[in-house]
């Protein structure tokens, strides 16, 4: 997983409250186990018509939106079903990080596990962040120090420590598990001594 510290771009923003997973990739898609190619997917009943020609007036396909970093959403993002490929879709499109008044928990969380930043903060802000996405200028989020520049102005999020330290750390569950993988040798052997019909039978 990527390290994220600070993030510049111009944000998109989706007004829509309560977007649920399936409208952020639809089941169709979900057969694959690829963290890969689910990107020309995302939003795909709002980017696309029925004859899978994309919807010009759609934000995420204009410029510069098809290239931002940054979301801005509605209350409630991600709620629904709790599919993995939702952060998955969005990642693999190149945004990086997420801004709502409200998240689903375990969308929130997946976020988390595969180098997406979620951030809660009063919907005012987001609706201030919303003029610069029209105005098709940066804001800047920096995570070390738990902020979002935009103007002159500075909005403060927070975070959970150890959710930060695995983001800027670039620390993913199997990464967070090889972290130890010398104390799990360490019981390992200390096993094969004290109790090798343990091992032997595994």
């Amino acid at each position: 997983m990527e390290k994220f510290n600070n993030l510049k771009s111009i944000p998109s923003y989706l007004s829509l409250q309560n977007i649920d997973t399936d409208m952020i990739i639809p089941k169709q898609f979900l057969k694959t186990i690829k963290r890969t190619g689910l990107g020309k997917s995302l939003f795909y009943e709002m980017r696309y018509d029925e004859n899978g020609n994309k919807i010009s007036d759609f934000i995420l396909n204009k410029e510069p939106y098809n290239k931002s970093k940054i979301l801005l959403a509605g209350k409630n993002f991600g709620c629904g079903s709790s599919r993995e490929h939702a952060p998955w879709a969005l990642s693999d499109f190149g945004i990086k990080s997420v801004i709502s008044s409200s998240f689903a928990d375990i969308f929130y969380n997946n976020c988390f596990k595969n180098g997406i930043l979620p951030i809660k903060i009063d919907e005012k802000i987001v609706v201030e962040l919303a003029e610069y996405c029209k105005r098709k200028e940066e804001i800047e989020i920096s995570l070390e120090y738990q902020e979002i520049k935009y103007g002159n102005k500075v909005a403060k999020f927070e975070l959970d420590p150890f959710k930060k330290k695995c983001l800027m750390e670039g620390l993913d569950d199997i990464a967070l598990s090889m972290e130890k993988i010398s104390k799990i040798d360490d019981y390992e052997k200390k096993l094969q001594n004290t109790k090798p019909w343990v091992l032997n039978n595994a």
